[in-house]
């Protein structure tokens, strides 16, 4: 076996280098990767370098963390999985003995070993990884394996619809339909919720909602969309019970305030990158301001949504790239032409060229 890995050397710069092929402890599992997908995570790093940049500047630094396989060697200890099953993984690795990780909130673990950020910055984006066998999920017949490495950011819509409340009668607004939007919409359809309204400026992205089951779509550009969804029409002086910020935009955030019922709760998934001033008279009614920070528990419940026919994540996926081509994705990716119409792209590794 041969192995090799992409390593950013430079913001918007990858290198493929050979590496050795790791050889898996007693508990984790050797996996031959097959499909990666580019979360909005990994573009960011790509373009501008990780948000938490290594202490130490010689670190390699890997991208790539959605990611499906098939296990090729396992530990002496692995009791669960054997060699050609194929996997998906869940990437973040929790220290287990905190406050947080004893109390079953192992997502907001303040040491977890989360794949292509610190500590170690090792990314997905490489022929053949190890990872401990209980955070390793075998993927049902089914299911192909671009649905499998998919399960990671459905598992994050997931999470935040679960969070926020979402369920049958619920009055829903997302804001932005990127990939997390689109996924947070179906997680919300998935939990019964049917009265939901998507908002972005892409006329392909919101097509795409409203294939996915969105109620109603609004393109920002051309519609008022606090005037309009305060208006008499549709939700009035009420507002809107649930609203997610699924952009990781101030202005988005900003908005979901001047919409928000009084009572009703504002979801930021999105990542907010720089400060955002809040009007917080606008919200003194017990408005409710809860982030949602990747998932928790939430791989189960996601994998059978999306085996069920529930959650649609193949008919996301607009671009899959060769792993060879990982420079040209990721470059398409921060194009402002080329990443318009991209909701989702996936680099395929096992079975292109290289990579036999």
């Amino acid at each position: 076996m041969r192995n090799s890995k992409a390593i950013l050397v430079t913001p918007k710069h990858f290198e493929i280098k050979e590496a050795p092929v790791p050889e898996p402890g007693p508990r984790e599992v050797l996996i031959k990767v097959s499909y990666v997908g580019m979360c909005g995570s990994d573009i960011h790093g790509f373009e501008f370098g990780p948000f938490i940049p290594p202490k130490d500047p010689t670190q390699e630094i890997g991208l790539g963390h959605e990611v499906s396989g098939e296990v090729v060697k396992v530990g002496s200890e692995v009791t669960k999985l054997k060699p050609g099953d194929h996997v998906l993984v869940e990437p973040g690795v929790p220290e287990g003995s905190c406050e947080y990780c004893r109390t079953g909130r192992y997502n907001i673990c303040p040491d977890v070993d989360f794949m292509a950020t610190q500590p170690n910055y090792r990314g997905a984006l490489c022929q053949y990884m190890t990872h401990p066998e209980a955070w390793v999920y075998p993927v049902p017949e089914s299911m192909d394996m671009v649905e499998a490495a998919l399960v990671e950011p459905a598992a994050v819509g997931m999470h935040a619809a679960i969070l926020g409340g979402a369920s049958l009668g619920s009055h829903i607004v997302i804001l932005g339909c990127g990939t997390i939007g689109l996924m947070t919409l179906q997680a919300c359809r998935s939990l019964g919720a049917t009265d939901i309204t998507v908002v972005d400026v892409i006329p392909s992205k919101l097509e795409l909602a409203r294939k996915l089951g969105a109620k109603e779509t609004i393109n920002g550009k051309e519609v008022d969309t606090v005037a309009y969804l305060r208006s008499p029409e549709r939700f009035g002086d009420h507002g809107v019970d649930l609203v997610f910020e699924c952009g990781g935009s101030g202005f988005l955030a900003q908005q979901a305030v001047q919409m928000v019922a009084r009572g009703g709760r504002i979801m930021m998934v999105g990542t907010q990158s720089k400060p955002v001033p809040i009007d917080f008279l606008k919200i003194n009614r017990e408005v409710t301001i809860q982030t949602s920070f990747r998932y928790c528990n939430d791989y189960p419940r996601t994998i059978e949504a999306i085996v069920s026919g529930t959650f649609n994540v193949r008919d996301m996926v607009t671009n899959i790239y060769d792993y060879r081509d990982v420079q040209r994705a990721f470059t398409d990716a921060i194009d402002p032409e080329k990443k318009v119409d991209m909701v989702k792209g996936v680099v395929k590794v096992a079975g292109t060229p290289g990579c036999e």
